[in-house]
């Protein structure tokens, strides 16, 4: 998806949040307690909120304006977590400062995006001005589950001290949609082919072996890994690895050192799934 695609949601949820902003302002914590929001406490929230602005609405916007407003709301919402896989579980806050124009809030965020999970916690500045409002992530923190993953400790190390959640968000979706497929492709082989298909790391790993029972010793390697740089790009990288039994080299088999080569050119012409398939036939 392109940047001017995301933009255009960036520019929306902006919107949005300001607009709530202001509707909810009088609803503020100012206890400095700590408040923590399930699924159904947020939709109880909703529905209450929804009542009370029925109530006081004067005239500016009839009830079922509002209501409309918040059926919008909520399926912009819906689209998002559908577009993204991002889906939050749990959320807190808690205010530590509140003057007249500047408010610090710490946040504590907990989700998952397919089948990757994360957890986040920042402090949030705002300032607000005649002019307008602005807003500073600091102190971020973030741990995710592929965390031992090198790329992945890379970039959350960039976001964490740039503070960029937009770009955190962004890369996350399409690493975790990387991720995602490539368990459910590992899943579907070791279903469709139990003795030939083995997973030394689980569906989690990156990497699946291929032996065929009848061959003792000879082994085919994919090597399935999910480069993501600094800035947040994802990139698909197979390789395959051979293992071929001693008597095999002695006969000086023709062809056995270019398996590789041809399995990285099926890739691409083919796809992932067909070249794996098509190996597994061949062996």
């Amino acid at each position: 998806m392109g940047n001017n695609v995301y933009q255009v949601y960036e520019d929306e949820i902006q919107a949005l949040e300001e607009e709530i902003k202001l509707l909810t302002e009088k609803y503020e914590d100012i206890q400095q307690e700590s408040t923590f929001f399930s699924e159904e406490e947020i939709l109880k929230s909703i529905k209450s909120f929804q009542r009370e602005m029925q109530g006081e609405s004067k005239g500016n916007e009839s009830p079922t304006d509002l209501k409309a407003q918040l059926e919008s709301l909520e399926a912009d919402l819906s689209f998002l977590m559908k577009l993204t896989g991002v889906q939050f579980t749990s959320h807190s806050k808690k205010t530590l400062e509140k003057t007249g124009d500047r408010t610090v809030q710490k946040h504590r965020l907990s989700g998952n995006c397919y089948s990757l999970s994360f957890q986040l916690e920042f402090q949030l500045l705002e300032t607000q001005s005649k002019e307008k409002v602005s807003t500073v992530i600091t102190d971020l923190s973030i741990i995710m589950e592929s965390g031992e993953d090198s790329d992945v400790s890379k970039f959350v190390s960039r976001i964490e001290e740039h503070g960029n959640l937009v770009t955190f968000f962004r890369s996350l979706s399409t690493y975790a949609e990387w991720y995602e497929h490539r368990r459910r492709t590992f899943l579907h082989f070791k279903v469709q082919y139990p003795e030939v298909v083995t997973l030394p790391e689980g569906l989690q790993g990156d990497c699946i072996i291929l032996r065929n029972p009848q061959l003792s010793g000879l082994e085919l390697m994919i090597v399935w890994k999910i480069h993501l740089d600094e800035e947040g790009t994802t990139t698909p990288v197979l390789d395959l690895l051979t293992k071929v039994p001693e008597q095999v080299l002695q006969h000086k088999v023709t062809g056995v050192e270019s398996v590789p080569a041809r399995f990285r050119s099926m890739v691409g012409l083919l796809g992932i799934e067909a070249a794996v398939e098509n190996l597994i036939k061949v062996l």
